[in-house]
């Protein structure tokens, strides 16, 4: 049933961030390049109440005070909703999810659930009805308890003091650690908890998890409970799939540790050597392996270029980052940064999440190609990148930082005049619809240059002088 196959999470804790902010961020992936994508807001009255998947056909009555909250949908609902990513107007987050993976002794004590919950429905029947991180895994514990799941998946939550990271266990188990105010994570598609202390009051269960394990011997270590161990992976996949990509986001964020794109044991909970930003978190979800011989567009061997799979990819969706600032007043506290397209050549923008709508050129994404929409905007400049690389990086690097470099800017003034602002909500709406123009403006300006740096190489001319 797993239609969105593959994704990369990160998440930073308020501590290991440049500004005191929590972030969790993730590339949504999915099976083929294009799933064009909406950015939304849902309000409490839009919310539905009987809820009805469209690929398991679970049903599950949702309670009747939802808050209102943003979210990245599927354009096209013949497979669902697909929510995926989201700030509610309680400032809590939830990204949803990292397809992880799992083993035949948990699936064969506790099979998967066809008619249970997935990606599909998870951000739409938990986002809206929670108020604290915490409360979003029990929440969210409690329906998989109840209707069982027919996936593995990882989920993160965050509010403005923690971030957790859930990972699924069989068809209705679960586990769940507070991430380290000072740490960072990096989650590809295995799972990704490893220690795990039953008696901390810093993990979070199903409660008769630990029974499990030991009625069932399903720990392969003498000692101690590492989860991917006795739940997850560590197959050849993995190693072209999914290790690599941990290994190098470490190496970018702890370059002083020597690891192997190949270890099955990589760190699950990791400390940087510097302050992370938004832009480190957006670079890291659009790499390719730079600077080693595994870079597609690199000089390594025609084996090596296509050996691993890379983060960025022409499966992104979009990515967000969900940025929860602890440095400003409550109101403008939730910052949804977005970006549609292979991350490679796009770029994030910081929409304020306390709002009642979001811009045309991001929400009214069709189904049929069009310039009108930042989702096929970004998608045309990432074919054409895609074609010579070399050609256009520098215009693309220019691009994203002037244009991040604007929204910071825009960022700074709004900030200081919402505070003065009566209806908080209308301003940054209007905010957020400035961000939109100049997004517009600049990604055009993009595709611009691009084709007239194109232009000359093309194959089909032919000059008297020849």
């Amino acid at each position: 049933m797993n239609n969105h196959s593959a994704c990369t999470t990160i998440l930073v804790g308020k501590k290991a961030s440049i500004d005191g902010s929590t972030m969790i961020a993730r590339n949504e992936d999915g099976e083929a390049p294009l799933n064009p994508k909406n950015f939304i807001v849902v309000k409490p009255e839009e919310q539905v109440q009987n809820y009805k998947a469209v690929i398991s056909g679970v049903e599950i009555k949702l309670p009747d005070n939802p808050l209102r909250y943003t979210a990245t949908p599927d354009v096209s609902p013949k497979i669902g909703i697909w929510g995926e990513s989201g700030i509610n107007s309680a400032n809590v987050a939830m990204s949803a999810t990292e397809t992880i993976t799992s083993n035949s002794r948990i699936l064969g004590v506790d099979p998967y659930v066809t008619g249970g919950i997935g990606e599909e429905d998870m951000l739409t029947i938990v986002l809206p009805y929670i108020k604290s991180a915490q409360a979003g895994v029990k929440r969210l514990g409690a329906l998989l308890e109840e209707f069982g799941t027919y996936e593995p998946n990882g989920i993160a939550f965050s509010d403005q003091d923690e971030i957790w990271w859930f990972e699924t266990i069989g068809g209705h188990h679960w586990a769940a650690v507070k991430i380290p105010d000072d740490a960072y994570v990096v989650a590809p598609n295995r799972m990704n908890i490893t220690d795990f202390d039953f008696d901390s009051p810093d993990t979070l269960c199903s409660k008769d998890l630990k029974e499990l394990i030991h009625n069932y011997h399903l720990n392969p270590d003498y000692t101690g409970y590492n989860l991917r161990h006795i739940f997850g992976s560590a197959t050849v996949k993995d190693n072209q799939y999914n290790n690599p990509r941990a290994w190098y986001v470490q190496r970018f964020f702890t370059p002083e540790i020597e690891q192997s794109p190949f270890d099955q044991n990589l760190p699950f909970i990791c400390k940087a050597n510097r302050l992370i930003s938004v832009e480190d978190i957006k670079w890291a979800l659009s790499s390719h392996y730079e600077e080693t011989v595994y870079d597609c567009y690199g000089d390594g061997t025609k084996a090596q270029k296509s050996q691993l799979r890379p983060i960025g990819i022409n499966r992104n969706q979009e990515v967000h980052i969900l940025q929860l600032r602890n440095d400003v007043p409550k109101e403008i506290a939730g910052i949804h940064w977005l970006a549609f397209g292979p991350n490679t050549f796009n770029t994030v923008v910081p929409f304020y999440a306390n709002v009642e709508d979001t811009p045309a050129f991001y929400k009214e994404v069709k189904e049929d190609f069009s310039l009108d929409n930042m989702y096929w905007l970004s998608g045309v400049i990432a074919v054409l990148g895609d074609t010579n690389y070399n050609l256009y990086s520098d215009v693309r690097d220019d691009y994203v930082q002037d244009s991040v470099a604007a929204f910071r800017h825009i960022q700074h003034k709004a900030d200081q005049n919402a505070v003065n602002k009566a209806d908080s909500s209308n301003y940054l709406a209007s905010v957020n619809e400035e961000y939109a123009k100049v997004a517009k403006e600049l990604t055009t300006k993009l595709l611009g240059q691009m084709v007239m740096l194109g232009a000359p190489q093309m194959k089909l001319r032919f000059n008297l002088g020849d």
